[in-house]
């Protein structure tokens, strides 16, 4: 039973962030786009993922809401969250320029805030995965 309110919180969580990044992209998608196309790493990428980036944070913010696609929802999570904290590190550590392009309140964050932000986030979806997977597996494979 704790795993069940647990798992529900950091949907919640996890939902909400992504629903909330897809939002503040899409409300101020011309500057979002502007911006993804100064970051010397994905300049000729820049116009597919303004469009496609927001779209999959919808997809992953929703997929939460349903039980038989929590799991797919975690490991997505996982995967955007640190594909993002791949890339302010790299930004960080190898880019004469950094633009920002997050939206809302996470653009009031450093970078370095903004790692530990997503770091977070990503412990959570780890920790989501596991008790998704323990949650399924029968009760006699569960040593207590």
């Amino acid at each position: 039973m704790k795993h069940v309110i647990a798992i529900k919180i950091i949907c919640t969580l996890l939902a909400f962030l992504f629903a909330y990044a897809a939002v503040s992209k899409l409300l101020d998608y011309n500057t979002f786009r502007v911006q993804l196309s100064q970051s010397p790493f994905i300049t000729g990428f820049a116009n597919v993922i303004a469009l496609a980036l927001p779209v999959v944070e919808l997809t992953v913010a929703v997929s939460f809401a349903f039980s038989n696609l929590r799991l797919y929802a975690f490991y997505a999570a996982l995967f955007l969250l640190s594909l993002f904290t791949a890339y302010l590190v790299a930004m960080l550590n190898f880019s004469y320029y950094i633009p920002c392009s997050c939206g809302g309140l996470l653009s009031a964050l450093s970078w370095k805030e903004h790692i530990v932000f997503n770091t977070v986030f990503i412990v959570l979806s780890l920790t989501g995965i596991w008790l998704s997977v323990m949650e399924k597996l029968p009760k006699k494979y569960i040593v207590s």
